[in-house]
């Protein structure tokens, strides 16, 4: 219960200062201070645009950007942790510099220019110079948020490992961090593991383990305003899906093949209308698995911003209506962020107990299926 306080707090401070940000709301009044309209860009692209604030937020970035104040004569101040950026390029060799170098996009550093997302190399005069390539293995959000998540599964682990072998949930009751864990362990053995997998299920309790913390821990850290939406990314899904088709196809035999080839038990004129489809599902189960997680988590993202953003849309119209709505936004926002709290559990769930039962498939319990026959 904390913890879901916790993060239902953040979400409202996060958008309470985002209603605050001065200058998004530019009261002009006319006859005698009459307010005709609230938001009145100077250039059309100052203008609010949810889809392109959406689409930012749950893009990679090469900084954590937390919010804007707005300030005299475009001296914004962005309240954002810079990342490294290391570029190679066959043209111009090796760079290694700050991502604060670009100056959120206004800036070229070393001949190149940050474009939206995308670092692009430029000429003298700032245009982008197709005669140069560019190869970007910086350090982004995703990237650090990653390696972030990588160190505490490790460091859970290893910690909670330690207190078993002093004894601690051995010869005593565990403690603290290492029952909650424990109970998870027993959770993902007894109900995903042992059902799908019978007496083999000690083989692939390590790799389920793993991906189900591992998933978890990201979908946690991507609840926190300003960080990374690292499970909502269809890299990051899919080379968790790739990893689980290499599993699948390592657990299978002959037995498997020969019913994805030959199904056994029907017409040949059924088998051969079967094959194309049998085949083509080996490879449908993991890319299931890589857009379920993709979309759910990605999803979950656009609807609390897209709440938010109801606060700056209505404030175009007048403030008065930006105000008065905020609350409405912000209490359906909260909701929400506590039912994705419970998306984030439910769907490291899934995508481990799909990968179990894919699993499980590719075993089979052949000396059944051959005594039935």
């Amino acid at each position: 219960m904390s913890l879901g306080r916790l993060k239902c707090l953040s979400v409202a401070v996060f958008s309470l200062v985002c209603l605050t940000i001065p200058g998004i709301l530019r009261a002009q009044g006319e006859g005698g201070g009459e307010i005709v309209n609230t938001f009145t860009p100077e250039h059309p692209e100052d203008k609010f645009n949810p889809g392109k604030e959406m689409l930012d937020h749950v893009a990679d970035a090469h900084e954590f950007h937390f919010f804007t104040v707005p300030g005299e004569h475009g001296h914004d101040f962005h309240a954002t942790i810079p990342l490294p950026v290391i570029l190679y390029s066959p043209e111009r060799g090796l760079d290694f510099f700050m991502s604060s170098k670009f100056e959120h996009g206004h800036a070229v550093h070393n001949g190149y220019k940050l474009v939206e997302h995308d670092i692009v190399p430029v000429d003298a005069n700032g245009q982008k110079d197709a005669a140069v390539s560019v190869y970007d293995f910086s350090l982004t959000k995703n990237t650090v948020q990653l390696i972030l998540a990588l160190v505490i599964l490790v460091w859970i682990m290893t910690s909670i490992a330690k207190k078993y072998k002093s004894g601690v949930g051995v010869t005593s009751a565990p403690k603290g961090l290492q029952n909650a864990v424990e109970s998870v362990i027993i959770f993902v053995r007894d109900e995903i593991a042992k059902p799908n997998m019978s007496h083999k299920y000690g083989k692939y309790l390590p790799y389920l383990l793993t991906v189900f913390f591992f998933i978890l821990i990201n979908n946690i850290f991507g609840l926190i305003p300003g960080s990374a939406n690292v499970t909502g990314n269809i890299s990051f899904t899919a080379v968790l899906g790739l990893i689980s088709l290499v599993a699948i196809l390592i657990s299978t035999n002959k037995h498997f093949w020969g019913h994805i080839f030959w199904f056994p038990g029907v017409p040949v004129p059924v088998k051969i209308m079967m094959l194309p489809v049998e085949l083509l599902g080996v490879f449908t189960k993991p890319f299931a698995l890589i857009i379920r997680l993709f979309a759910n988590m990605t999803a979950g993202h656009i609807i609390i911003l897209s709440f938010v953003s109801l606060i700056f849309i209505f404030a175009e119209m007048t403030k008065v209506a930006g105000i008065g709505f905020s609350p409405v936004s912000i209490a359906f926002a909260v909701f929400i962020y506590v039912i994705e709290i419970l998306v984030a559990f439910i769907q490291a769930y899934i995508f481990t107990n799909l990968t179990a039962v894919f699993i499980g498939q590719a075993i089979g319990d052949h000396h059944l299926e051959e005594a039935n026959h």
